[in-house]
C-alpha cells in the first residue's frame, strides 16, 4: 500500500459543467450538492452545472462551488473505494475542503464559511486598488527583497509559493506594477494576473476579521488524519488551532511548495487531486516527481482507482 494524500484544489479550477456527472451518477454526490443548495439558500449546483461563467467566476460563488464539487467527488471516492489517506491538504480555499474531508468541519458549515470568505475577500479591497502577478524564475529571497523595494510604503508580498520557480505576489496595484518592471530587469518573467482581489496579503485583513467572527461560532470536530496547513506547511490535527490557522491564511502566503515537500518527507508517494481540474497535479509534478498525482473529478476517474492507487 502506497502512502496516500488527498489534495483539494483552490480558486482557478472552476469550470461550467463541473460536478454534473458526479451528481447524475452518484446518490452520495447528489446529496452533497443538495445539502449545499439548502445551506446557502441558492442553487450553487445549477451554477456549477450550467453557469453562466461570469456568475461562477465571482469569488463569492467560486469558493462554495469548488468546495461543493470537491466534497461531492470525495463522497464518490468513499462510496466506491476503501482508500484512506495518511494526510489531507488543500490549496488556499482547498484547505476548507481538506478539513471537511478530515472530519474537522461539517460540510454545511464549511460551504457557508467559504461563501462568506469569498464575499469578504471581494469586499476587502475596492476594484482596481489591488493586483496580483506571477513571477517565474526568481529565487524566493531575491523576490522578497524586490517586493520590499517595489512596495514604497504600500503593501506588496509573496502570496502563493506554488513551486517550480513560480511565486505569485499580491498587494497594491501600483506596487505590483513596479515589481513587474523590476522583475523583468532581473530577467525573470512577471505576468499580471486577472483576479478580482489581491488575495493572501495584508490588504485582506478586513476579510480575515470577518472570517474570524464567523469561525468563532463554528464547532470543530476531531481529525481522521492530519491536514498539512497552508500557513505553516506542517501537519495539524489539533481542533483548537483550526480557526486561527484559517484566519491567518487569508492574509499570509500559501506555502504550497513547502507543504508538498513536507508530505513527501513524511513518506507520501501518491496523491489524489479530489475535485475538478488538474492544477495541483501540475504543481506537484514541478515540486517533487517522487509523488504521483491522479485527478479524480468524474465518476470515470474514480472507477479506475484500485486499492493502493
Amino acid at each position: 500500500m502506497t502512502n496516500l494524500a488527498f489534495l483539494f484544489p483552490g480558486q482557478g479550477s472552476q469550470q461550467v459543467g463541473m460536478g454534473k456527472a458526479l451528481y447524475e451518477q452518484s446518490p452520495a454526490a447528489k446529496a452533497i450538492f443538495d445539502e449545499a443548495d439548502e445551506a446557502l439558500g441558492l442553487s450553487i449546483s445549477k451554477m456549477c452545472f450550467e453557469g453562466p461563467a461570469e456568475d461562477l467566476t465571482l469569488t463569492a460563488n467560486t469558493q462554495p462551488a469548488i468546495l461543493t464539487t470537491s466534497i461531492a467527488a470525495l463522497a464518490v471516492v468513499r462510496e466506491r473505494t476503501e482508500l484512506k489517506p495518511a494526510f489531507f491538504m488543500g490549496h488556499s480555499l482547498g484547505e476548507f475542503s481538506a478539513l471537511v474531508a478530515a472530519g474537522a468541519l461539517k460540510f454545511a458549515d464549511a460551504v457557508k464559511l467559504v461563501r462568506l470568505r469569498g464575499q469578504a475577500m471581494q469586499d476587502a479591497v475596492p476594484a482596481g486598488i489591488g493586483a496580483m502577478a506571477a513571477v517565474i524564475g526568481m529565487d524566493g529571497e531575491v523576490l522578497e527583497a524586490l517586493c520590499m523595494e517595489a512596495a514604497q510604503d504600500e503593501v506588496l508580498s509573496p502570496a502563493n509559493e506554488n513551486g517550480g520557480g513560480q511565486i505569485v505576489v499580491a498587494g497594491h496595484a501600483e506596487a505590483v506594477a513596479r515589481l513587474v518592471v523590476l522583475a523583468k530587469e532581473k530577467k525573470a518573467r512577471a505576468i499580471p494576473l486577472k483576479v478580482s482581489a489581491p488575495f493572501h496579503c495584508a490588504l485582506m485583513q478586513p476579510a480575515a476579521d470577518r472570517l474570524a467572527e464567523a469561525l468563532a461560532e463554528i464547532q470543530v470536530g476531531t481529525f481522521e488524519a492530519p491536514v498539512i496547513t497552508n500557513v505553516e506547511a506542517e501537519p495539524n490535527e489539533d481542533p483548537s488551532r483550526v480557526a486561527e490557522l484559517l484566519v491567518r491564511q487569508v492574509t499570509h502566503r500559501v506555502k504550497w511548495e513547502a507543504s508538498v515537500q513536507k508530505a513527501a518527507h513524511l513518506g507520501i508517494d501518491a496523491a489524489l487531486e479530489v475535485g475538478h481540474g488538474k492544477v495541483l497535479a501540475g504543481l506537484v509534478r514541478r515540486i517533487d516527481r517522487s509523488v504521483s498525482v491522479r485527478g479524480v473529478g468524474s465518476p470515470d476517474d474514480i472507477d479506475v482507482l484500485h486499492e493502493g492507487a
